[in-house]
């Protein structure tokens, strides 16, 4: 009964460390990735849509991403999305491929990736803890009206304590992870 009872809160955990995962794709340690344009979209025919959607896109080089468009009028949507997006990066375009050029990190850049690295992670801390508070307060009062006796609850609270310690050292371990990643030139 026990892990049948905790199954919901291990699962709204395990969605929490994928969202951070996807927000770490997102952050650009010193080399190209492609998942930096995840959330970038493009006004594609009146719709917003994401580049991926509209265009091939490679790593041609550890510092290059090419984006080749599909539809060749979409260069100067993809490029005018780039621009207004938070990359910080200005498109190269040729006619027929936009090019993104990443620059090596200064230390000051990197710095403050680090620090927003630790802000997401303790945020994503914080959601687990919260899960964890939502389990327990239902257990007591499953407790409370007679469903499951006092020691069910003791495991119960047991059981969700070695769940959230799991996730925090999940999120500690990808937090350094990632910040290594950064700081690493």
């Amino acid at each position: 009964m026990a892990s049948e009872a905790t199954k919901i809160y291990d699962e709204k955990m395990t969605k929490t460390l994928a969202a951070l995962d996807s927000d770490y794709a997102t952050i650009r340690a010193g080399r190209a990735n492609p998942h930096v344009l995840d959330k970038i979209m493009v006004d594609y025919y009146g719709a917003p849509t994401p580049i991926n959607q509209v265009g091939n896109i490679t790593v041609p080089e550890p510092r290059m991403i090419q984006i080749q468009p599909w539809d060749g009028s979409m260069l100067k949507a993809i490029e005018k999305a780039i621009n207004a997006s938070e990359l910080g990066i200005h498109p190269g375009n040729d006619g027929k491929v936009i090019r993104l050029i990443f620059p090596e990190l200064s230390e000051e850049r990197r710095k403050e990736l680090n620090k927003d690295v630790k802000k997401k992670a303790e945020a994503s801390k914080v959601a687990i803890r919260n899960i964890r508070r939502d389990a327990l307060d239902a257990f007591k009062k499953q407790e409370k009206k007679k469903e499951i006796t006092e020691d069910i609850l003791k495991d119960l609270e047991e059981e969700m304590q070695k769940l959230t310690d799991k996730y925090i050292a999940d999120i500690d371990k990808k937090c350094d992870d990632k910040c290594k990643d950064i700081l690493s030139v």
